[in-house]
Order: structure tokens, then C-alpha cells, then sequence
């Protein structure tokens, strides 16, 4: 599964590309908006997982654009932000399939939880799509 990883935080960004390789994902990384929809349109995408505070172009206006998109509408988009929870519902309004806080993934020095969280969300999307859990580490 190809993951693009959109935040503009380099350690945030290092720390999870690191996490999710380490299980096997193949992640490519943005640090903005406008990179983050280049390497959607040309590259060969399974999952977004999206940052909101983003320069450039705020995370709300690439899931706009992600969203509005027939080439790119398709894929799977993950918000991934230090703002609460209380974005949530406009942001899955808006065609996110998910939004987790930052503090959450990691709750201990050193621990990444983004793999275990993904695995088990990445089920919930493909069970929405009809597809079997077989498919989870290969397509969505």
C-alpha cells in the first residue's frame, strides 16, 4: 500500500514515515498542499493521510480539491491534526473517511501508535467499500 504523507512538520513527518516503512507501507511525503496534489495526480496513491495546518494551501482546501477531482476522489483521505476533535464532522462532511488527533498516536515518548490505529482503520474503509480483509495491506 502506497501512503502519501502530508504534513509540514519534518520531525511529525520523519517520525511517521519511519513508523509506518518499518511495518511494510511504501510512504511518499509532501510538505504542503501543492506538492501533496502534484504527487496525488501522478503517482499511484492507496491513502492520504493529511495534516490541516499546512502552507501554501490549508489541508481543508486539498481535501477540497482532492475530493472535487475525478482523477484523485477516489483515494482515501486520513486527517491527521493537532486540532480537536471538534473539526471531525465537518471534515467527514467534506469526504475525509477519518480524523485522528496527533496526540493520540503518540501517547508515550517513542511510541508510535499510527501503524496499529491504520491497520484497524484501514479495515473500516475497505468494509465500507465492500472489500475483504484480505485486501487490507494491498489495496483500498
Amino acid at each position: 500500500m502506497n501512503i502519501l504523507l502530508v504534513d509540514d512538520s519534518r520531525a511529525m513527518r520523519r517520525e511517521n514515515q519511519r513508523a509506518l516503512e518499518k511495518v511494510g507501507y511504501q510512504v511518499t511525503c509532501a510538505d504542503d498542499g501543492e506538492s501533496a496534489l502534484r504527487i496525488a495526480q501522478q503517482q499511484p496513491i492507496d491513502l492520504i493521510l493529511l495534516d490541516l495546518m499546512l502552507p501554501k494551501m490549508s489541508g481543508i482546501e486539498v481535501l477540497g480539491r482532492l475530493k472535487s477531482d475525478p482523477k484523485t476522489d477516489a483515494i482515501p483521505v486520513v486527517v491527521l491534526s493537532g486540532l480537536t476533535e471538534k473539526n471531525r464532522d465537518k471534515l467527514i462532511a467534506a469526504g475525509a473517511e477519518e480524523y485522528l488527533e496527533k496526540n493520540s498516536l503518540m501517547p508515550e515518548h517513542g511510541q508510535n501508535m499510527l501503524p496499529r490505529i491504520l491497520e484497524d482503520l484501514v479495515c473500516r474503509i475497505n468494509r465500507r467499500r465492500g472489500k475483504a480483509f484480505t485486501d487490507v495491506h494491498t489495496s483500498l
